[in-house]
C-alpha cells in the first residue's frame, strides 16, 4: 500500500457476506480503512459520510444492484474516487453501461485470486498519489 498522510478508504459492495468479509479482511491486514456494505442503497448511504478513494462494486445484488447504485452515485461527479466492478456477473450489456457511467475497471471475480485483490486496489491507490 501506498504511504502518505492519509490512510485510503475502500467501500465494497457486495452481497455476499463472506465474500465481503474476506476482502475487508484482506485489505484491512494491508492497512487500509475498510468500509461494507451490502447492496447499492446501504453504499449509497455510506458515501455520504465517507468519500472512499476505491468502490469494489459488485453488479448483482438485492435493493438495489450496481447499475442502480452507479446511476444514482454518478462517478462522473466524484473523479477522485476510483470504481472497480468486481463481479461474477458478465453480461457486456451491463458492463458497458458501467464504463458509461463512469467506473475505472471491471474484473471477473472469478478470475482473481485475494492477492490480484490487493494488487488491483495497491495499484489504483498508487495511481492516485501520483497525480496529487
Amino acid at each position: 500500500m501506498a504511504s502518505d498522510l492519509k490512510t485510503p478508504t475502500v467501500l465494497i459492495v457486495e452481497d455476499d457476506q463472506p465474500l465481503n468479509d474476506a476482502y475487508k479482511i484482506i485489505l484491512e491486514q494491508a492497512g487500509y480503512k475498510v468500509h461494507t456494505a451490502l447492496n447499492g442503497q446501504e453504499a449509497l448511504n455510506a458515501v455520504q459520510e465517507i468519500e472512499p478513494d476505491v468502490i469494489l462494486l459488485d453488479l448483482r445484488m438485492p435493493i438495489l444492484d450496481g447499475i442502480g447504485f452507479l446511476t444514482q452515485y454518478n462517478p462522473k461527479k466524484h473523479p477522485n474516487t476510483a470504481i472497480v466492478v468486481f463481479s461474477n456477473y458478465d453480461s457486456h450489456a451491463d458492463i458497458d453501461k458501467a464504463y458509461e457511467l463512469g467506473i475505472d475497471r471491471y474484473v471477473l471475480k472469478a478470475r482473481a485470486a485475494p492477492k490480484d485483490l490487493l494488487a488491483l486496489v495497491d495499484g489504483i491507490i498508487e495511481d492516485q498519489d501520483e497525480l496529487d
